[in-house]
């Protein structure tokens, strides 16, 4: 992982699937799990979705907030 990964979760969004267009790091909880134990997609997007569930699994959503805001 890389800091622009971090800013990458909060300006990209989700290009398919139930939640298509809404912001990686707005990502319903339960939709992240069901990656986890399906398999995340191969490429950048999995990449992105395998780190936003890490972050939201261990309840570290809140450090994302200064690059909102950014």
């Amino acid at each position: 992982m890389n800091p622009q990964d971090l800013e990458k979760l909060v300006t990209r969004t989700m290009p398919f699937g139930k939640y298509e267009g809404r912001l990686i790091a707005d990502l319903p909880g339960p939709y992240l799990n069901w990656f986890a134990r399906e398999g995340f997609p191969a490429g950048e997007i999995g990449q992105l979705l395998h780190l936003m569930h890490e972050i939201d699994h261990n309840g570290l959503s809140d450090l994302l907030a200064p690059l909102r805001q950014g």
